[in-house]
Parts: C-alpha cells; sequence; structure tokens
C-alpha cells in the first residue's frame, strides 16, 4: 500500500512539474519585416531546436509602416503566413499587451519606435526592440531613457553581431583587434538618415569587432557608395563601406597582430533570436545601451560629416545634437 502511495504521489508530482512549465507568451509589434515571420517560424514551426522550447507566438499586431511601400505592402502576405503558425491578429497594441509576457517589436519603420515602444513599458513588458532601435540618434537615446523610466529591459541588435566568427573576434579568440573595415549594403530610404534604416548592419558588424571608444568621424561619399572613416580613442582606426551599386554583401576584415582575419557575415536570425529569447528569461540584455547609443552616434557624426564636404566630427559634437534632440521627445511624454 505504502509502495502505491509512493508511486502515485511520484506522478502527481511529475504531473505538477510538466503544468508548471509555463509557455512564455510573445507578442509581436509590425508585420511589415521579413525578420517577423522568420522569428515566429522558428518558434511556432515545430522545430526540432531546442533553445526556442518554452516560447510560442500567440498574438500580433500588423502595423507597421504605414507610408514606407516596401514595407506596408508585405503587411496582407505576412498577416496570412503568422495566422498559418497559429498566432492571433489583433487590432491594437493594447490588446497583445493583454495577451503576452513579452514583446517582439519589429515594425520597420524606426520613427514609430518611440510611441509603441512606450506603450509596452507602461504595460511593463520586457521588450526586444528590432534594428534600427530609432530612425534617430535623438530617437535611441529617448528610448532608453523611458525604458529606464519605467524599469523595463530592452536590447536592439542586428543579426550580424552574433555571427559566431564576430563573436570570437569579439571575445580576442583570434587575436586582439588592431583595426578593422566592416562592409554592408547601404539602402538609402529618405524617411531615415544614411545607415540608419539598413547600413547600420554593418556599422554594427564594425562595432561588434572594434568596440566602443571611437572618438572622431569623417566621411567621403558618391553615387556607388560611401567610405566612414572613424578614429578610436586608444588610436584603432575602423572603417565602414556603405555599398549602394555593386554586390550585396556583409563582411569585412579584422587586423590582428598575427595578421588579417575574415570578419562573419550573415547566416541566418536564429544566432540573434537565440540572443532574444534568452533575454526575455534573464531580462540581461547582451548588448549595453552605451554601445547600441554610441553606433548611432557614429551614424550622427558620419551624416553630420558628409553635410560639411568630410569635415571630421568628433563623437560628442554628434552626441550633444542627438541629446538636445531626444530631450524635446521625452518632453512629450511627460
Amino acid at each position: 500500500m505504502k509502495n502505491r502511495l509512493a508511486f502515485f504521489f511520484i506522478l502527481l508530482m511529475i504531473s505538477t512539474s510538466i503544468y508548471a512549465q509555463k509557455i512564455m507568451r510573445i507578442g509581436i509589434i509590425g508585420l511589415d519585416t521579413s525578420h517577423s515571420t522568420a522569428f515566429t517560424e522558428l518558434i511556432n514551426g515545430g522545430s526540432d531546436e531546442t533553445f526556442s522550447k518554452g516560447f510560442r507566438v500567440v498574438a500580433a499586431y500588423p502595423y507597421g509602416s504605414k507610408t514606407i511601400q516596401s514595407s506596408y505592402g508585405r503587411i496582407p502576405g505576412y498577416i496570412e503566413k503568422v495566422k498559418a503558425q497559429g498566432v492571433e491578429i489583433v487590432p491594437s497594441i493594447a490588446e497583445l499587451l493583454d495577451k503576452v509576457d513579452c514583446v517582439l517589436l519589429e515594425t520597420n519603420d524606426g520613427r514609430l519606435h518611440l510611441e509603441q515602444a512606450i506603450e509596452v513599458f507602461k504595460a511593463g513588458k520586457i521588450c526586444y526592440i528590432d534594428k534600427p532601435i530609432g530612425a534617430t540618434l535623438g530617437d535611441a537615446i529617448a528610448i532608453y531613457e523611458m525604458a529606464e523610466r519605467y524599469n523595463i529591459p530592452i536590447f536592439s541588435s542586428s543579426a550580424l553581431r552574433f555571427t559566431p566568427q564576430n563573436q570570437k573576434l569579439r571575445n580576442g579568440e583570434l587575436g586582439k583587434i588592431l583595426g578593422a573595415d566592416c562592409y554592408s549594403p547601404h539602402k538609402v530610404e529618405p524617411t531615415h538618415p544614411d545607415f540608419g534604416f539598413y547600413g547600420i548592419h554593418g556599422v554594427e558588424t564594425l562595432y561588434t569587432v572594434m568596440g566602443t571608444g571611437c572618438e572622431s568621424v569623417n566621411r567621403m561619399s558618391s553615387d556607388r557608395g560611401d567610405i566612414v572613416v572613424g578614429r578610436w580613442k586608444d588610436g584603432r582606426i575602423g572603417t565602414f563601406r556603405g555599398i549602394t551599386k555593386g554586390p550585396q554583401i556583409y563582411g569585412g576584415t579584422a587586423f590582428t597582430p598575427k595578421g588579417a582575419v575574415t570578419v562573419g557575415g550573415y547566416q541566418g536570425y536564429k544566432v540573434l533570436l537565440k540572443q532574444i529569447l534568452t533575454f526575455f528569461q534573464t531580462g540581461v540584455a547582451p548588448i549595453s545601451k552605451e554601445e547600441t547609443i554610441e553606433i548611432f552616434t557614429f551614424m550622427k557624426a558620419s551624416n553630420m560629416s558628409k553635410e560639411q564636404n568630410g569635415r571630421i566630427v568628433t563623437m560628442e559634437e554628434a552626441y550633444q545634437k542627438g541629446r538636445k534632440d531626444a530631450q524635446k521627445l521625452i518632453k512629450a511624454y511627460k
């Protein structure tokens, strides 16, 4: 009799444990980017991958850019794709937030991120904000300050950061980084300052390899592309080439005491999604606020240099301009 009771007690404990393994419910804001459908398929698609176990995309608010044709034109098709993965389409962000534990803010138009993110912050939901975190440096600073006001962990990143080769370079496994030249496509979007909409992939790759500490920037441009040169405080030089005409490729070269090392290119979204899901569990961002803001400062300084015929612009000068813009944005939410 005792053995039978012990057996039933063990079964009860097992069933209780299984029941207690709560699925983390994810909501998506913005079905105007391929990231939304790729992440949903990786999480909900019945993959054998263990990293997505315990997560489920349960709801999505589709909008999303309403003025960038290349973005809003995707929304009807992407709605059908995520619905096929069991995702409920909801009419508002407020309704989405009632149904989820955490948020993928995927809206492709960075100009909408501050307004949408604040709604998420007020609801107390942890949030990943896809690139660009905002359309401008001012947006980026304001978003981080509002996240801190509501005590909400956030981060933003290009998938290029987590390419395994780039993480090896970042961690010093391939030698000390003496400098780096990185490149990516630069697709001009008139609603966003240069690089913020797409060239950010290559800028983030450069920062993954070099780390923070850039002090000044200058830029040369033509209709074929752009070269931005950054000087770091320790004397290292890093460059970003934005490719406007030519092969749509990602990568670069890092220089170490042992020689030149290839910088990794695009290898899919899974490497980024792993980081996002870990972040949702731990609340610990894999990238600091300071690094993301410096990336946007680098891009702001490059734009200022272009406007002034290649003048060397200090990062501090660019940051202060972005800071003033952020203060104006934040005032609207006080």
